[in-house]
């Protein structure tokens, strides 16, 4: 049975009216109490069964109906794959394609036209728990094909761009999710947590993971809020005002961020704003995070943790937690799986995904001494904290056969005070170049030139940045289209980003086409 099924109706008999989901819209309130969470994922679980579903989509915002579907799911043994809603119609279309489902559960952030794409005629959609059902009628080949897709024990299908256009879905099993749910419960469990906040999207397998499962295993409150609500306006705006707003109001006790929202946490507490003081445990993660950022974080009384994970892993990896934390760490390796280094990559051994959806070559069969090769650089300490250094495929090989990790020389750069975002190109030139955008405007380029000096002296010569482009605006995260310079979380998009300023970079290299002229490091600057 479901661990997390026999936690809720553990919950329901105990404690059986207070608040299992709770849902901020200008106020919070209770959406669900343990027993009504219990019934409604019955009600679910008995018309999933009546219409013979076997895999449900779910494209919907932060709900309370998300959480339920999700339940109902796991508790029935039917596979579930959410829809993000960050995804472009075509890769939307592409994941339809490529796990034909029997019925979908979505909402109006799922784009017209999306579903009748494949020129199947549907029926009228009818309301259900707050969102829209429909049934997609399957022919036999279109069955044949799903069953050909799909590993055997696939209960869910997390999508996920990555830094390409064309989206990969890997198959998970429900005891792999259970593994590392156990893992973060018990990681997490000295906190005493009994309200967690719902920051990132439910469709994102981290919080569906460690922002879902986990508390509600813990018998926490989980606290959800629709996107625009928390403060977000689609994949490039953000109204940070308003996510403050939204803590004061929910205090909640633990929530998961990305870089780039803790760093608006920070900056907000350094402009005098009063952090809630019931946060407990605030993890961090989906890219590389400045441990000078963690610091300032942990000066203002915000307790974040550094963690490491990918999909292929069921979310989470290692994690820093309360007593055991070293900054700039990515923690620990959590108790369900074992972290080796082999020829400098991160490789695990233990609980891991099935296979990528429609993608037989990648299938397998479960076993726990086969190494998964993460495609992630690093490395452990004498203590076991793991470490990371970049990504093997970043890998720049200058002219000169350098090997050189983008994401180690970036790190170095963001931790100046003076630099918001940066990226290091290089690869088959004779030098590292970066595009550099400053925190501030009016921060000058010779400024930013003695800075990137500083940084440049602690580096070896062939790592050290030779010269500089100021970028006029952020490379803001997402939205799943191809010409995207970011990944929904943040990560860059090394090849859209130097096809896009290809002139810049160029111009860059040709104002020193004899590498061996210079005698010492030269910084220049050219403005975009």
């Amino acid at each position: 049975m479901d661990k997390l099924w026999d936690a809720i109706n553990i919950q329901a008999a105990s404690r059986p009216d207070e608040p299992a989901i709770m849902v901020f819209d200008a106020a919070l309130q209770t959406a669900l109490t343990w027993q009504q969470l219990q019934h409604e994922v019955r009600r679910l679980v008995w018309r999933l069964r009546k219409d013979k579903v076997k895999v449900l989509a779910l494209a919907a915002d932060n709900a309370p109906a998300w959480i339920v579907a999700d339940v109902a799911c796991a508790m029935a043994g039917i596979t579930l794959l959410p829809l993000p809603g960050f995804f472009a119609p075509g890769q939307l279309q592409h994941a339809l394609a490529t796990v034909p489902v029997d019925a979908v559960l979505y909402d109006a952030t799922l784009p017209a036209g999306v579903l009748d794409a494949n020129g199947t005629k549907l029926s009228a959609p009818e309301p259900l728990f707050g969102l829209l059902y429909q049934l997609i009628p399957r022919t036999e080949g279109e069955l044949a094909q799903r069953a050909a897709s799909l590993p055997a024990g696939t209960r869910k299908i997390t999508f996920t761009s990555g830094s390409t256009g064309t989206p990969k879905g890997a198959c998970l099993s429900e005891a792999h999710m259970q593994a590392v749910t156990d893992s973060i419960v018990s990681a997490t469990q000295q906190c005493e947590i009994t309200r967690h906040q719902c920051v990132l999207p439910l469709a994102t397998l981290l919080e569906n993971i460690a922002g879902v499962h986990a508390p509600l295993r813990s018998g926490a409150t989980v606290i959800v809020a629709k996107q625009q609500t928390l403060g977000f306006n689609g994949a490039t705006g953000f109204a940070l005002p308003t996510f403050l707003d939204v803590l004061a109001h929910c205090r909640p006790h633990s929530m998961i961020l990305i870089p780039q929202l803790l760093e608006a946490l920070v900056m907000s507490c350094e402009a005098g704003w009063k952090l809630p003081d019931s946060l407990r445990f605030v993890a961090v993660g989906g890219a590389t995070v400045n441990p000078a950022l963690l610091e300032r974080a942990w000066q203002f009384g915000i307790p974040v943790h550094e963690g490491y994970g990918l999909s292929e892993c069921g979310s989470v990896v290692s994690l820093n937690t309360p007593g055991q934390r070293r900054n700039g760490s990515l923690g620990r390796p959590l108790p369900h799986l074992r972290v080796e280094i082999i020829d400098g990559e991160i490789n695990t051994f233990g609980p891991r995904f099935l296979g990528y959806a429609g993608d037989k070559e990648s299938w397998h069969e479960a076993d726990d001494d086969t190494p998964f090769a993460t495609g992630d650089l690093g490395y452990q300490d004498s203590n076991g904290y793991l470490y990371f250094t970049g990504r093997r495929k970043n890998l720049l090989v200058t002219s000169f056969g350098r090997n050189i990790s983008p994401e180690w020389i970036e790190t170095q750069l963001a931790a100046s005070p003076l630099i918001a975002q940066c990226i290091v190109l290089g690869d088959s030139r004779p030098y590292c170049v970066a595009l550099v955008l400053p925190r501030q405007a009016g921060i000058s380029d010779a400024r930013i030139s003695e800075n990137i000096a500083g940084i440049n002296a602690a580096l070896p010569d062939y790592a050290r940045i030779r010269r500089w482009a100021r970028l006029e605006a952020p490379l803001a995260r997402g939205t799943g289209l191809e010409t995207d310079l970011t990944t929904s979380n943040g990560r860059p998009r090394r090849a859209q980003i130097a096809a896009r300023f290809a002139a810049t970079i160029d111009a860059l290299y040709a104002a020193s086409n004899d590498i061996h002229k210079h005698t010492h490091e030269e910084i220049v600057h050219h403005v975009l």
